[in-house]
Order: C-alpha cells, then structure tokens, then sequence
C-alpha cells in the first residue's frame, strides 16, 4: 500500500485486486479519500452479481468497455443497457439489485462512491471553466453531490485560463502528458492554462466533489 498527499488530503492509493463474494466481479481499488472511494469493478460476462444488501451510497459509474448489461432491482422490471466507452451514469443509493453482463467479453465499470455529503454552499468561480472555456469543458450531468465534465483537446489546443475549486476525480480516456488510459487521479484546487502537446486528441472525464 502506498499513501501519498494529494490536493490537500490524504488519499490511500491500494492497487489491490480481490475478488468480491461473488466470482463474476473483479474489485481493484484505486483512490479512497475523506469524499470518495474510487474503484473499478470488472463483471465477467453471463454470470449475474447479485447484491443482496443493495448499495448504501450515490455513486457515479463510468463504463471503460462497450457491451450489454442488465440490472433488476428487487421485483422491478429488468432494465437493459447499451454501454460505451466513457459513459457516464448517475446511481443513487439503492436497495438490493441484480446485474448482468450479458457481452462475450468482460465489462470494467469505475465506480466512484461518495462518502459524506458537504453542507457547505458549492462556490462558483469566474474562471469557471465551463464559461470561460465552454470548447474543451462541458457539463455531462449535475446534482446536488457532483458536476461531471468532458473535456477534450485536440491535438496541440491550448485552452483559457480557468480555476478549479473543488477537489475532483480525473478519468484519462486515452494516452497523454503525464498519464495512460484508464488512469485515475485526484486533483484539487487549481487556477491554470492547459494545453495538448501531443499529436493526438486528449480526452478526459471529471468529476468534481461538492
């Protein structure tokens, strides 16, 4: 286990894979912090996870594999799911449920669960990215726990400069500067310029902690 400070907290890096009760989901955990606990969960195809105990905290699902799914909560209607890359998905706290991947391949999905929700006012900036820089930052959903924001640069693109003010998890959908695909940070409170110095597009998903 590594523990390293990151934007003004502590955030426990574990980098451990375990196998849930269930053998068809794959745990390998990634952040966990004051706010969030951040993982990835790998379903195996044609096998459900049942989880008997439901879910006891909102999250916010991005799924790193195309595929098919489907969930049943409790005696409700099985739902169906198309999956791409870089989905993003609202999840509230919810009683006990069944998924199912139902591709030939398995399907990761990085589950961010939220810890405590802050009864503090959400500040607003105005460097807000989103305003000031409403080509490479936009909104993909909001509520009242986690604004979550697409970001895209193409090739050599420099952006505004803008101001972060809460703490946020960052998905690297593909290879750039300083991180791989599929990795995941947590970055804090931050004014700056950003630029893609690659001859490929950057592309990244931010979800940022009221």
């Amino acid at each position: 286990m590594r523990i390293i400070k990151c934007c003004g907290m502590l955030a426990v890096l574990v980098g451990v894979r375990v196998w849930a009760q269930n053998p068809a989901a794959a745990i390998d955990n990634k952040l966990d912090t004051p706010q969030v606990r951040v993982y990835v969960a790998t379903l195996l195809p044609h096998t459900p996870v049942a989880s008997r105990s439901g879910h006891a905290t909102d999250r916010v699902l991005i799924y790193l594999d195309p595929g098919l799914m489907t969930r049943q909560d409790g005696s409700e209607k099985i739902q169906n799911m198309t999956l791409h890359r870089g989905d993003v998905r609202w999840r509230p706290a919810s009683g006990p449920y069944v998924a199912e991947n139902i591709s030939d391949h398995p399907v990761r999905i990085l589950e961010i669960d939220l810890k405590v929700k802050s009864t503090a006012p959400t500040l607003v900036s105005k460097l807000d990215p989103v305003v000031v820089d409403a080509k490479h930052y936009k909104v993909e959903f909001e509520n009242d726990r986690v604004r979550v924001l697409r970001i895209h640069y193409d090739p050599h693109e420099k952006g505004q400069l803008h101001e972060h003010i809460l703490n946020r998890v960052v998905l690297y959908l593909n290879d750039q500067s300083g991180a791989k695909a599929d990795d995941v940070h947590m970055s804090g409170a931050a004014t700056h310029t950003e630029q893609n110095a690659s001859d490929q597009p950057a592309d990244r998903i931010a979800v940022e902690l009221k």
